[in-house]
C-alpha cells in the first residue's frame, strides 16, 4: 500500500478521459483512410487481394471460412460495437443521463437525425437502384466526430463534446438494429435461439455474481458464433453485451476490505495472498469499467484505425469523380448529412425548448448546437460497414465518395462555426457555447454555513468543497494548490472530513483534533498545521499544535479522550458516503464532482468555466422574462 490512498478519479469511470482516448485515435484513423485511397489508387489489385484473403478456422468437421475484410468488418467490430453499449450504459448509470429527463432531448434529436437524413437520401434515390441504401445515410461515427472536434474547435468546453455524444448515444443503438432487421441476408432462426440462450446464460453468470473474464468469453464466443451463422451481423452481439455491464463506482467499504487484503499480504507475502489481493483490487472495479479500460484504447487504436485501412480504398480519378458526383448514391449520402444532420439537432433543440418553455432544452448554447449538428455530419465507420451490406462494385464506391466527402464538409463547416464564435466578446461566447442550464448537482448535503467550514466570501459564486485526510499525502500536496485558489475573491472553500483509517490510522484522530480546534475558534489554524505535518500526527504531536495555537490544552485533551468530536466526522463520512465519494482528495465545484487532476492550472479552468455557469444562471431568469 505505501500509504498511498486509493483515490476514486483514478479508478472511476470518467468521461474525459473517454473523450482523451477518441480525440487522440482520431488522428490514427485519418491516417489510415489516406493509406487506404493511397494504397487503393497506386495498385487497386494488391489492396483488394489482401482483404479477399480467406482465413479458416476448424474443430473437427466444423469449419468456419471468411476473407479478411468480413473478419475485420463482422468480427474486430464486435468490440467496437462493445465499447459503444459500455460507454452508452455508463452515460446513463454515472453520467449526465441518469437524470432519465435529460435523455428526452438527446433521444429525440438522436432519432429526427437519423430520420431526416434518411428523408433526404430516399428523396434523391426515389425509384432509382440506390434506394435500398438508404441506411448509409443515417448514422454517425461518434468517436470521429469527437476527435475532429477537438482539433477544430479548440477552446471548445467538454459540455459541447458532452452534448454530442449524448445526443448521438441512440445513434449507434438504432443502427445497429437496422444492420440486425434490414440489412441481414438469409437469416436463419435456430442459430438465433442459441444466440439468445448464450446471451441468457450470459445474464445467469452476471445474476450469480461470477466475475472472471473466462466465464463470459466461451458464451461470448457462442453468441458471436450463431449470429453469424444466422444472417444476422454478429456485431449486435458486442452491443447487446455493453448495455447490459453495469456501471458504478467502487464503494469505500469494499476499497477498505481490499486494504486488509494488502495488509494480510504484507504480513504474510504468500503467492496465494498476492493474487487475492489483486483479484479483490480488480473486483472493486464494475464490469462497465473493466471491459472499457482493456477493449477501448484496442478500439480506437487498432480496430477502427484497421476498418478504415481495410474499406475506405477506392479509386480517385478524374472520371470516376465525374460518375460519381453525378450519381443520386452520392449526393443523398452527401446533402443527408451535410443538411439533414445540423437541421436535426438544430431543429430539435429549438423546438423541444419552444414547446416545453424551456423546461427541456439543450445542455449548451446555440454555438454548441450547432457545432454539434455540423460536427454530426462526419460519418464512417458504421456508414461504410452499412454501404458494404448494402451495396456493391461503383454503388459502393460512389457511396464512400459520399461518406468521405461528407466528412470533410461537415469538418470545414464545424471550423467555421466555432471560428466565427471565437470572434464573438467574451460574455456573449460564453454563453453561445455552454448555454445557462443548471448542472446535476452530485453533492450531497448542499454546502451550509452554519455547520460546514467554510473560508471565503459567502457570497462568492463558486463554491470549492474537498473531502480531506489529514494524513493523505496527496491532501498535503494539494493544499497549496486550494491557498492560491483561495487568491481568487470570488471563491470559497469547504472542508469535510474524509480519514481513512484503514490506509491511515492516525487520520481519525486528525480530523477530531480538527474539530476541537474549531471547538475554540480555531478550526482553519489547526487544518493549515495538520496539512502541513500530515507524517506527524500522534496525540503527543497533536496536544503539541493545539499549544502552539494558545488553545486550552487541557480541553482539546479531553474532548480527543472520549471522543467529543466523533458524531461530526461521522456526519461527514456519510455525506461523502452520499455524494459516491472513496477516496482522498476528492473535490466538488459549485456541487458537482470533479474528475481529474487537482493541478492549480487544472482546477482553475474548472472554477473558471463554474463561474461563467453561475454568472449566466443569474442572469438567465431576467433573459426568459
Amino acid at each position: 500500500m505505501s500509504g498511498r490512498t486509493i483515490w476514486k478519479p483514478d479508478l472511476a469511470p470518467s468521461l474525459r478521459a473517454f473523450l482523451r482516448t477518441e480525440s487522440g485515435s482520431a488522428g490514427v484513423l485519418v491516417a489510415a483512410i489516406i493509406a487506404a485511397l493511397l494504397w487503393a489508387n497506386i495498385d487497386l489489385g494488391s489492396y483488394e487481394a489482401v482483404w479477399r484473403t480467406q482465413l479458416s478456422l476448424r474443430l473437427g468437421h466444423l469449419e468456419l471460412s471468411r476473407d479478411l475484410q468480413t473478419w475485420i468488418n463482422s468480427g474486430l467490430m464486435t468490440l467496437f460495437f462493445l465499447v459503444v453499449g459500455l460507454e452508452t450504459r455508463r452515460e446513463f448509470d454515472l453520467g449526465d443521463l441518469r437524470d432519465r429527463r435529460r435523455f428526452v432531448l438527446p433521444s429525440v434529436a438522436g432519432v429526427i437525425g437519423m430520420l431526416i437524413p434518411v428523408l433526404i437520401f430516399l428523396v434523391i434515390n426515389h425509384g432509382g437502384p440506390g434506394a435500398q441504401g438508404w441506411g448509409v445515410a443515417m448514422s454517425t461515427d461518434t468517436a470521429l466526430a469527437l476527435g475532429l472536434l477537438a482539433l477544430l474547435g479548440r477552446g471548445v468546453p467538454d459540455q459541447v463534446r458532452i452534448f454530442l455524444l449524448t445526443v448521438f448515444v441512440v445513434d449507434d443503438l438504432i443502427a445497429l438494429i437496422v444492420i440486425a432487421l434490414v440489412y441481414s441476408d438469409d437469416i436463419t432462426m435456430m442459430p438465433i435461439v442459441v444466440a439468445v440462450a448464450a446471451f441468457a446464460v450470459m445474464l445467469a453468470i452476471r445474476a450469480a455474481g461470477v466475475r472472471r473474464g473466462s466465464a463470459y468469453a466461451p458464451v461470448a464466443i457462442v453468441m458471436w458464433g450463431a449470429l453469424l451463422v444466422s444472417g444476422v451481423d454478429p456485431v449486435v452481439a458486442g452491443l447487446a453485451i455493453g448495455l447490459t455491464a453495469f456501471a458504478y463506482s467502487p464503494g469505500r467499504a469494499e476499497l477498505e476490505q481490499v486494504s486488509g487484503l494488502f495488509r494480510s499480504f504484507r504480513e504474510q507475502p504468500t503467492p496465494k495472498l498476492a493474487r487475492t489481493a489483486s483479484i479483490g483490487l480488480a473486483n472493486t472495479l464494475s464490469p462497465n469499467d473493466r471491459l472499457r479500460r482493456i477493449y477501448h484504447p484496442w478500439s480506437s487504436y487498432v480496430i477502427v484505425p484497421l476498418f478504415g485501412l481495410a474499406n475506405a480504398g477506392i479509386i480517385i480519378d478524374g472520371p470516376f469523380l465525374a460518375q460519381a458526383f453525378a450519381s443520386p448514391v452520392t449526393w443523398g449520402v452527401l446533402l443527408g448529412y451535410v443538411v439533414g444532420k445540423p437541421l436535426a439537432v438544430i431543429g430539435t433543440s429549438a423546438g423541444l425548448t419552444w414547446i416545453s418553455h424551456g423546461r427541456i432544452r439543450p445542455a449548451v448554447g446555440w454555438a454548441g448546437v450547432l457545432g454539434s449538428g455540423t460536427i454530426a455530419g462526419v460519418s464512417f465507420t458504421v456508414s461504410l460497414l452499412i454501404a458494404s451490406l448494402a451495396f456493391t462494385g461503383d454503388q459502393l464506391a460512389e457511396a464512400k465518395v459520399g461518406v468521405l466527402s461528407a466528412s470533410i464538409v461537415s469538418s470545414a463547416l464545424t471550423w467555421t462555426a466555432f471560428r466565427v464564435t471565437n470572434m464573438l466578446p467574451k460574455d456573449k461566447r460564453t454563453r453561445a457555447l455552454i448555454g445557462d442550464m443548471t448542472e446535476l448537482i452530485d453533492l450531497i448535503p448542499e454546502v451550509d454555513e452554519k455547520r460546514d467550514h467554510v473560508r471565503g466570501p459567502a457570497g462568492a459564486s463558486v463554491t470549492l468543497v474537498q473531502y480531506g485526510d489529514f494524513q493523505c499525502p496527496y491532501c498535503g500536496k494539494a493544499e497549496p494548490v486550494v491557498r492560491q485558489l483561495l487568491g481568487h475573491a470570488d471563491l470559497r472553500f469547504v472542508w469535510r472530513h474524509l480519514p481513512l483509517s484503514d490506509v491511515h490510522p492516525q487520520a481519525g484522530l486528525a480530523a477530531e483534533a480538527a474539530e476541537a480546534a474549531a471547538a475554540q475558534g480555531k478550526f482553519w489554524q489547526m487544518h493549515d498545521l495538520l496539512l502541513e505535518h500530515h507524517d506527524k500526527l500522534n496525540i503527543t504531536d497533536l496536544i503539541k499544535y493545539a499549544g502552539d495555537l494558545d488553545l486550552d490544552q487541557k480541553r482539546f485533551h479531553d474532548d480527543l479522550i472520549s471522543h467529543a468530536h466523533a458524531g461530526r466526522i461521522e456526519s461527514d463520512i456519510d455525506s461523502a458516503d452520499n455524494s459516491g465519494v472513496s477516496g482522498t482528495p476528492t473535490f466538488f465545484i459549485n456541487g458537482r464532482r470533479h474528475y481529474g487532476a487537482y493541478d492549480i492550472t487544472t482546477l482553475t479552468a474548472a472554477i473558471r468555466m463554474a463561474r461563467a455557469r453561475a454568472r449566466l444562471g443569474r442572469e438567465a431568469p431576467a433573459t426568459r422574462k
